[in-house]
């Protein structure tokens, strides 16, 4: 089986992230997914929603977009009506984070999550997840530094990549045009202890079996652990700070 750009049918495109990308955000980090690119930033504010007021806990929430030029076609802005894409992928990235999160490590802040989409190749909503879980990670070091904590509130990594059917082939992170013809398609996210977080997944053209199921899932584990591998190779020492270690 020969894929658009020549991989494998269990090979990920190139993955390269870019930490402090944005030097105003608490935290910033440019990922890219092959030709797939998106800026994440974590940024701070000293106050939580109503909900969370004296109870001693945190939140994180998050945003997604993609710009007007991400795709072929001009890409509509997203105005104060966001299409229901938008709003989709950006709740899946906030819950995606705070699943590995200790708010009472936190404090009552808020993190905000921003993920804004240069380039579209398919797989931006797994590239935003990985990339915002390292912008996260450079904003509580920051907070860590100003002693506004005393110890870390992350638990584990978490990355996400995408799968799909091919010509009845098990395929690792999808391309945009071998996204808009799979037969079926998984998004997958999942910590560095295989822990699973959330899977979308849905018959595009066809059903798929549960022996087709489990296949795309080895294949998003392969493809997870890679990316947290550069993860951990781009975050060098502050990988310290996961697993709420360093005080």
């Amino acid at each position: 089986m020969v894929r658009p750009d020549g991989r494998k049918p269990d090979e990920m495109r190139s993955i390269r992230i870019t930490p402090g990308f944005i030097k105003t955000a608490a935290g910033s980090a440019l990922i890219e997914f092959g030709n797939t690119r998106v800026i994440c930033t974590a940024m701070m504010d000293e106050k939580v929603p109503p909900f969370l007021k004296d109870s001693g806990r945190g939140w994180l929430t998050a945003e997604y977009a993609m710009l007007p030029a991400s795709t072929p076609e001009r890409k509509v802005r997203d105005g104060i009506r966001q299409d229901g894409r938008s709003t989709e992928i950006q709740r899946l990235i906030g819950r995606s984070l705070r699943s590995i999160m200790d708010f009472s490590a936190l404090g009552e802040r808020t993190i905000y999550i921003d993920c804004d989409v240069l380039e579209a190749d398919g797989g931006t909503r797994t590239a935003a997840i990985s990339g915002a879980f390292i912008a996260l990670v450079f904003a509580v070091d920051k907070l860590i530094g100003r002693k506004l904590i005393s110890c870390s509130p992350l638990r584990s990594y978490v990355a996400a990549a995408s799968v799909g059917l091919i010509g009845g082939r098990a395929c690792l992170d999808l391309c945009y045009e071998e996204d808009s013809g799979a037969e079926a398609d998984m998004n997958v996210v999942m910590t560095d202890a295989f822990e699973m977080i959330e899977v979308q997944g849905t018959g595009e053209k066809r059903p798929f079996t549960r022996a087709e199921m489990e296949k795309l899932l080895k294949l998003a584990d392969k493809g997870i652990l890679e990316v947290i591998g550069t993860q951990k190779t781009v975050l060098g020492d502050l990988g310290t700070l996961v697993g709420g270690s360093r005080e």
